[in-house]
This record gives C-alpha cells, structure tokens and sequence, in this order.
C-alpha cells in the first residue's frame, strides 16, 4: 500500500489520551513501512485491487513487468485490465468480463493460470497469475490481491526444447539413413574382413564428425575442426607434416553441413591411401578453401581437394560409395555443386556448398519473440 500515512498530531490539552493512540500510529506506521520495503524487493509483481477492479497498489516489480508507475497508473482511474489486458494478441478487444483474473472477485475463488499481457510500450507477453480474493473482518469481498511473473523465458524454453527434440529426431533419422547407405555398400556380396573394416573405419569417421558438434551442443562446428578431424588419422600417423597442406579461413558449419562435409573428406583420404597421393611416400594433399557471400545474405564454402606426387590415376570404371556420396549428396542437400577429376596427375575434388543459416528450425521466431 502506498506509504501516506503520517502518526497522528494531538493538541497539549489531550496528551493523556493520546500517549497510547500516537504510539499505536507508530507502530502502524513501522508496519507498513517494513511491509513496503518487503514487497518492494519482491521479484514477483503484487498488484491490489479493490472492488471496482481498480488498481490501488503495486509494487516496484510490477511497475518494471508493466512500464506503469503506480501514480500513472491511480491517474487513470480504470480497472487494471484496461491498462494491462485490453487487447488479444491477434489484436481483438479483451473485454473484462471475459478475464480470468477478474474472476476472482465475483465468483470469490482463487484463480490460477497464464494469460498474455500488453506492456506499455504495446508488446505481449505471457505471465502467470494467481488472483485471490480479499475480505473484510465479516467476510465480505473488498478487493483482490494478484501475484504475476513473467513466463516468457519458460515459454520460450518449452518451445526451443521442443523444437530441439524434433531436430534431434530429424538428424537421428538422417544419421540412420546415412548408416544404412554405407552398410548397404559396404557389405555387398559375400562376407568379407576387409569390408568390415572399411565399415568399421566409415562408423569412425561419423563418429568423430558428431563428435566436433557435441563440444557446441549440436549448435554447429569449426570448419577447421571438421577438416582436421577427418584427415586425423593420416595426420597423426605421418612424420613429415608437407604430406597434408591445409589453408582457408575458419568458420561455422551447420550440423547437417559438418556432417556430410567430414564424411567426404573421409571419403577422399581413404581413396588417397588405398590408390592416390598417400599411397606413396611422395606424395602430397593440398586442400584449400574460401568463403565467398551470396546474394541471399549466406556465404558459399569452395574447397578444393588436390593431390599431387602420387601413382598416375587412371579413371575407374565405376563409381563407389564415396564417389556417390560427393557428387551426389551434396549438391542434393545443400543445393551446391561437387566435381571429382581424375588427372592423371592426381585426384582433383572441387566442392561449392552454401552454407545452411545457423540455429535450429523455429529459432528465429523463439529469439524473435524474446527479442521483442
């Protein structure tokens, strides 16, 4: 309640009798200044109301939840709803009587629930409420007493979990699919040890690939990293480092993009030390890229994959899993391009991927309404 109240003054003739009464204002006085300074470091928003629905107090966190200040706020002189609930979020009119929170005066119930409310300077956001009635030493209905706090970070949160499940699902079931591709391939035709382990070393590849993107929470992953991650094996395994020359920028990948990204590079270096330039001991890989902008406002990523000092290449006369992988799932997913070159020189692999915008699906309409 407002802090007006001032001990009352008495005349000399009438000192006797107001001894007690002048320390009973006092202490009345102590009283409510203690209780203002208890709802005034509230986190949670109080507002009182009297039996017109009108506001006749709120404390300074409800001042902060709504834009009003308690004196803007008597200086209307109209029901609370009118300054605070007025208006749906679609923009039709919300009329009193339609208001949950109003309802628990006539009906004299508590109510409990969520509503939307409009601030002052005219954006919605969800509170949850708890309105309970306020009676009179005979019972009788004075007023209501609200409780409201902001639930837009837990409305936010409820919705990117679920909106996260359901990309979760969607990259699990990618990620199914992309096993059960390599299987398929792998293990055509008879039973053999080999095939097992270019299996075994395929799963690794996927593995260390969702691995870079565990470190950032699946959010996305270190160009950078995913390169290095998927030439690791043959990095770690060389003594002279020239064999691999890596140069480009860094920057963030989209899951889905480092995914299917690493899975080619694996692709490549496998095919490498099996028949190319890390088949030998002179031979060397040279992959480089940049990063180029689009007109849509995202980047393009063009690496190349070069090798040199290794066995003439001859053309094969079919393509494998990893072929197939490159120059077609790539350009399929990410609407980009993907040429492999058998010089005789050396395997030349040419890679034009636009980069899938950060963030999960729905993010932005989440961060959006935050932002608002």
């Amino acid at each position: 309640m407002p802090n007006s109240r001032q001990p009352l003054q008495s005349t000399a003739e009438a000192s006797t009798p107001l001894v007690s009464l002048r320390r009973g204002a006092g202490q009345l006085f102590e009283t409510e200044r203690r209780l203002n300074a208890v709802l005034n470091n509230a986190s949670v928003s109080i507002f009182l109301m009297d039996d017109r629905q009108h506001c006749i107090y709120m404390n300074r966190a409800a001042e902060q939840l709504t834009g009003w200040t308690l004196e803007e706020v008597l200086a209307r002189d109209c029901p609370l709803h009118d300054i605070v609930h007025h208006t749906y979020p679609d923009g039709r009119p919300f009329p009193l009587h339609e208001c949950a929170i109003d309802r628990a005066f006539p009906e004299n119930n508590q109510e409990r629930g969520e509503e939307v409310f409009v601030h002052r300077d005219g954006h919605f956001y969800p509170v949850g409420f708890t309105a309970s009635p306020i009676r009179d030493d005979a019972a009788n209905i004075i007023g209501t007493i609200i409780e409201v706090r902001d639930i837009s970070e837990e409305k936010a949160a409820a919705e990117r979990q679920r909106l996260l499940i359901n990309e979760l699902n969607h990259r699990v079931k990618n990620t199914l699919a992309t096993v059960q591709s390599i299987a398929a391939q792998t293990f055509r035709g008879p039973p053999d040890p080999a095939a097992r382990g270019v299996f075994d070393a395929r799963m690794a590849a996927l593995s260390t690939a969702h691995n870079v993107l565990v470190e950032d929470n699946w959010e996305s992953a270190s160009l950078r990293s995913v390169i290095e991650r998927a030439l690791a094996p043959h990095l770690l395994a060389e003594v002279d480092l020239n064999r691999f020359q890596l140069q480009g920028p860094d920057a963030r990948l989209h899951p889905k993009v480092a995914v299917t990204l690493a899975m080619a590079l694996h692709e490549l270096m496998t095919n490498a030390a099996k028949y190319g330039a890390l088949a030998v001991p002179d031979g060397q890989v040279i992959l480089t890229w940049s990063l180029h902008d689009l007109d849509d406002g995202r980047q393009q990523l063009n690496l190349r994959w070069e090798e040199c000092g290794g066995p003439p290449v001859v053309t094969p006369t079919r393509k494998g899993f990893g072929s197939r992988l490159i120059e077609r799932q790539l350009p399929m997913e990410f609407d980009g391009s993907a040429e492999i070159t058998y010089a005789p020189a050396g395997v030349i692999c040419e890679l034009q991927i636009p980069l899938t915008t950060l963030g999960w699906v729905g993010q932005e309409s989440i961060e959006g309404r935050q932002a608002l």
